[in-house]
């Protein structure tokens, strides 16, 4: 979080532009630099925005406020299961993260819009809220620890960090993952396993439908007039196991291919 300072109201320039990357899976690794790259992109322009939706392999992050005794399985068992644990410098506890996820790290420049970083969690959480109500589900925002739950559990995460006023790392909302592995995993610090869209839910939930709700409310709440959409970044292409342009490769250019 940036301390130190306070955030000044400033009213946003008209035509701000939003870069929604949907990238489908990322290794954390990738995420950590792209994020980089964003930050650095935003502080230089900070009427634009960006906001890369995703979703994770296997593995556990622990935040500021979490703490390894949260993760039940021992060292061996998680190497078993293919479990890295990473140590990372967001808001928040311990998150397991798992395919049927989706992460929605906004990179946004709080300064412009007159946010503290307090602030802004609390904007992230109504957009959860706002997301949940569309699909009819009874949503609270937790006072205690930044989240949302759905019937007393816990249904989506938020934690963020904050460099030079620009927001990285965010949401991850559980959407149809396995629920079976959270019974060994305290995701911030709770005993209770995490829900999900899909459980909550009597109808059928669609990732593609999650993410591009999101967008729009991301864009919505934070004022953006013009929304990009691309499947890939430049700097993501370099670091696919395929070559650039085969079947499972990334896109030689990350061209937009919707805006509104």
């Amino acid at each position: 979080m940036t301390e130190g300072a306070e955030a000044h109201q400033v009213h946003p320039a008209p035509g701000r532009a939003l870069h929604a990357y949907l990238l489908g899976r990322l290794e954390f690794d990738h995420l950590l630099a792209l994020q980089r790259r964003l930050v650095y992109d935003v502080a230089g322009d900070r009427d634009a925005g960006a906001v890369i939706l995703c979703d994770h392999p296997p593995g556990v992050t622990i935040g500021r406020e979490g703490s390894r005794v949260h993760v039940r399985p021992r060292p061996e068992e998680l190497t078993s299961r293919g479990w890295p644990v990473r140590w990372v410098s967001r808001g928040g506890g311990v998150l397991l993260h798992l395919p049927g996820q989706v992460a929605c790290y906004p990179l946004i420049a709080l300064d412009r819009l007159g946010l503290t970083p307090g602030e802004y969690l609390h904007e992230l959480q109504a957009i959860v809220l706002d997301l949940l109500r569309a699909y009819d589900l009874p949503a609270e925002a937790d006072p205690v620890r930044p989240g949302v739950r759905v019937k007393g559990r816990r249904i989506a995460h938020v934690g963020v960090a904050v460099r030079d006023w620009v927001s990285c790392f965010g949401i991850v909302l559980n959407v149809h993952p396995d629920l079976e592995p959270f019974y060994d995993v305290h995701c911030d610090g709770d005993p209770l396993p995490m829900t999900s869209v899909q459980r909550e839910s009597p109808a059928r939930v669609r990732v593609a439908g999650v993410r591009q709700k999101l967008v729009e409310l991301v864009a919505a709440r934070f004022r953006f007039d013009r929304v990009s959409v691309f499947h890939a970044h430049p700097g993501l292409v370099s670091r696919s196991p395929f070559p650039p342009g085969s079947a499972g490769g990334g896109l030689k250019h990350a061209v937009p291919t919707r805006t509104r």
